[in-house]
């Protein structure tokens, strides 16, 4: 006899500190991602590919790029629903969301917060029905803990600017109209970090389709080479000047982050569920076991926990208090207890947990990335670490 199930979101009771507003958006992208997304990932996945020209106007049309921004054909929402956006798009496949996070998080969010007023009417309402897409240059070959050090190089002649270098690990870079790209320029004694909005179709602009990776294979990565790209003065950020303005558009695409990991853990979760539920060993179903309930139990409990963190950390940054170590404290959390998630459910499922037939070692596969990228674990340990003992150590 089956009694009573509820859902870790009924167990936390998560929808009782949602609007009625969050609550809507959440489940109009629930259902999108259900009918548009969850039946072709695993081909998306497979073949090492995402239709990022298909999907995008679409996720245009129900206002999920840039959606957190305010005006420019941007929605405007709340922080929190943009969170609930990237915990659903995520529980699909964390591909998806990072398509979502570079787009509005990071380029849109570069324009929008530095941008010029030309800048902004010229791009972010294009950029936000998904007909002009974005990348975001800020990692380096040999740069990524470390931006500050990068090798990109922007220099006047005349009223332009000359840029060289070259960015890595870049989504949407070969797909992109426009590049969001960082680079050092020298001003007086010292470099300066500045931000140049690049259309791709410039001349010494190229990007190289980065193939044959383990993880986040539903989406495009690429390879950005800057060979004497000819840019006219306008095309600077004129109020980014400095580390500060790229790492400000990283914390919001880390907040995305907080929420779009728990999303892939909650569909490894629910996974496991019932195919214990359903698979029988030795006479009777897996989920009779006390072992397999013990692993569902710690599972849900973590996950509870990440969401309401994940919500309280929404409430503070839609009242502008939230600081950049809570910020590190999220990502650190969601991303490290969905891994853990993603890799106990791939037990439950046995040797199955291997195959795209169930969505498991796929989200376990691309949260080693998302675990890395917008700061790796350890970077965010520093972070707290300093917030707690006001001693630096990154050097």
């Amino acid at each position: 006899m089956v009694g009573r199930m509820v859902t870790v979101d009924e167990l936390f009771a998560i929808d009782s500190l949602l609007s009625d507003e969050e609550r809507a958006i959440r489940d109009t992208v629930r259902a999108f991602a259900a009918e548009r997304l969850r039946p072709r990932v695993a081909e998306w996945f497979e073949a090492g590919t995402f239709p990022v020209r298909e999907l995008a106007p679409e996720l245009g049309k129900l206002g999920l790029l840039g959606m957190h921004l305010e005006g420019y054909g941007c929605a405007g929402t709340s922080a929190t629903a943009y969170g609930l956006a990237c915990l659903e798009l995520e529980a699909v496949d964390s591909g998806v969301r990072s398509m979502v996070s570079v787009q509005g998080s990071l380029a849109m969010t570069a324009i929008h917060k530095y941008g010029s007023e030309e800048q902004k009417l010229r791009w972010l309402p294009e950029m936000a029905a998904g007909r002009v897409i974005g990348c975001f240059g800020l990692t380096e070959p040999d740069f990524g803990s470390n931006p500050g050090g990068m090798r990109t190089r922007a220099r006047k002649d005349g009223e332009d600017w000359i840029l060289d270098g070259s960015k890595m690990w870049i989504t949407n870079g070969s797909v992109a109209d426009v590049a969001i790209v960082w680079a050092q320029s020298r001003e007086g004694e010292r470099d300066v970090i500045r931000g140049f909005v690049v259309p791709t179709d410039t001349p010494g602009f190229s990007a190289r389709e980065m193939k044959h990776k383990l993880s986040l294979r539903a989406s495009i990565t690429a390879e950005l080479s800057l060979d004497g790209v000819r840019l006219p003065a306008d095309a600077i950020l004129p109020e980014a000047r400095g580390l500060r303005a790229p790492l400000g558009c990283l914390s919001e695409a880390r907040f995305g982050i907080i929420f779009g990991a728990l999303g892939a853990a909650r569909d490894c979760l629910c996974t496991a569920i019932e195919y214990a539920r359903t698979r029988e060993v030795f006479d009777k179903p897996l989920a009779g076991y006390q072992l397999t309930q013990a692993k569902l139990a710690d599972m849900a409990l973590e996950l509870g926990k990440g969401e309401l963190l994940a919500l309280h950390l929404g409430r503070l940054k839609d009242r502008h208090e939230i600081s950049n170590e809570q910020i590190s404290a999220g990502k650190l959390n969601s991303t490290r207890e969905a891994i853990k998630i993603a890799r106990e459910c791939r037990t439950i499922l046995g040797a199955n947990g291997i195959t795209l037939e169930y969505p498991v070692l796929r989200h376990a596969n691309n949260l080693e990335s998302v675990l890395t990228y917008e700061g790796t674990a350890e970077v965010h340990q520093l972070v707290i670490g300093e917030a707690l003992t006001g001693s630096k150590a990154f050097r």
